[in-house]
């Protein structure tokens, strides 16, 4: 493991090494919700990778991350376990090239293959209220925060589509089996639980189903366990109330 700088005694990079020639790199997994769908989906999936975690919001993250995509941003994918280095950004553009090897990630069957897609990508482009207005924070309980109408309005859209998949295809996930749609939705469930949305039963069962995968709950330990504030990311709670 190596860690690069620090800030308040805290790494500012950190770096897993387990000797694989695939990298994923990341934002903080307290935080990073574009980081978490990918990094959920490939571990779910089998897939060996390193994984590369840079504090957002500092002049590391900003070397680190320009200087392997011009997007500047997380989640980057690095791969050259078939002897040619190849370089993947974005949360969808990463999860199509996983599946390439690993195609557990998507259901097998074409139908609920393409609608998991275009759940994805309605998530991928829409919700913003949801996603402005409750920021993803692993390790917070803020129950009542962020409740604006645009962001209940939102949470009222994404448990009608998943009450749908799940009647549709009788759970425990949305498409019966795990797949790149639940690890894509598992921020939503980090969300709704920090801010205390009221779900129906329906809803409370898929999310209990998702915090309870594995590769969820290898998320969420190393998000609890991070311990570093990022200002920016941090709309409810000062540094002294984190407890940080």
């Amino acid at each position: 493991m190596n860690v690069q700088s620090s800030i308040w005694g805290l790494p500012l990079q950190l770096k897993i090494k387990m000797a694989h020639k695939t990298t994923l790199t990341v934002g903080n997994f307290n935080y990073s919700s574009w980081s978490m769908r990918p990094w959920v989906a490939l571990t779910a999936a089998g897939m060996a990778f390193d994984t590369q975690m840079v504090v957002l919001d500092t002049p590391e993250f900003t070397a680190t991350v320009g200087s392997i995509t011009p997007a500047g941003k997380v989640p980057v994918l690095q791969d050259s376990s078939t002897g040619q280095p190849i370089t993947v950004w974005d949360t969808l553009a990463i999860i199509e090239y996983a599946y390439e090897s690993h195609p557990v990630i998507w259901p097998a069957d074409k139908a609920r293959r393409a609608r998991a897609r275009s759940l994805c990508a309605q998530m991928h482009s829409g919700f913003t209220g949801l996603r402005n207005d409750m920021p993803m924070i692993v390790d917070a309980s803020l129950p009542g925060k962020g409740h604006t109408p645009a962001a209940l309005a939102d949470a009222a859209a994404v448990q009608a589509l998943w009450t749908n998949e799940l009647t549709a295809h009788g759970g425990p996930f949305l498409f019966g089996a795990w797949s790149a749609a639940d690890a894509y939705f598992a921020p939503v469930v980090m969300r709704f639980t920090t801010y205390a949305v009221p779900v129906s039963a329906v809803v409370q069962g898929y999310m209990d189903a998702v915090k309870a995968h594995p590769a969820v709950v290898q998320w969420v330990t190393r998000a609890k366990a991070e311990r570093i504030y990022v200002e920016k990311d941090e709309p409810y709670r000062s540094r002294e109330e984190a407890g940080y």
